[in-house]
């Protein structure tokens, strides 16, 4: 039985920024198609909307582990953006370096976020639950979520753990809100 959250005191709308870490889906940007083709991404940021947060800013880049980390710093940087979700990379292929690029920049790590994705994943997909390196955290004040890039794995990430707790976890790191 899933367990729902007390409600927060207030709502808070999160500044969000979503990244797509993808070499297929980055090679098709580079031919000027369309963001559209995204379909993680683009649930991702319907479902943020949808829950009355912002996104403030939503790249496409090749699973690289130097340009993950150098848009993770730049997006600290802003200072603007609360939260940062990933999709993609966090398989155990070789070209699968999302998880590599950020668990090192982690200040804090929520160890629960992967564990009980996997768990949450277990149902749906098996024992191949055990391939992904789904993992949360905090770097320079924002919040981190790292998902697959499977369009079921964002669904279920993002209705079970993101936005239920995204609002509870930006007032911890954020007391003013």
């Amino acid at each position: 039985m899933a367990h729902t959250p007390h409600a927060d005191s207030k709502p808070v709308s999160v500044s969000c920024a979503i990244i797509t870490a993808s070499d297929s889906r980055w090679q098709r940007i580079a031919r000027a198609e369309p963001f559209e083709e995204d379909k993680s991404g683009n649930l991702m940021r319907s479902q943020l909307e949808a829950a009355g947060h912002t996104v403030a800013d939503y790249r496409i880049l090749p699973d690289e582990p130097a340009a993950v980390r150098k848009t993770l710093e730049q997006l600290a940087a802003l200072g603007t953006v609360q939260a940062v979700l990933l999709t993609g990379g966090t398989g155990i292929a070789p070209r699968d370096t999302t998880y590599d690029a950020i668990v090192g920049l982690l200040e804090k790590e929520l160890q629960g976020f992967g564990e009980i994705f996997r768990a949450l994943s277990y149902p749906k997909i098996g024992s191949r639950a055990i391939a992904s390196r789904a993992t949360a955290g905090v770097y320079r004040q924002m919040l981190v979520f790292s998902l697959p890039g499977s369009v079921h794995a964002v669904e279920l990430g993002m209705k079970e753990l993101i936005l239920p707790e995204l609002a509870h976890l930006t007032r911890l790191l954020h007391p003013s809100l």
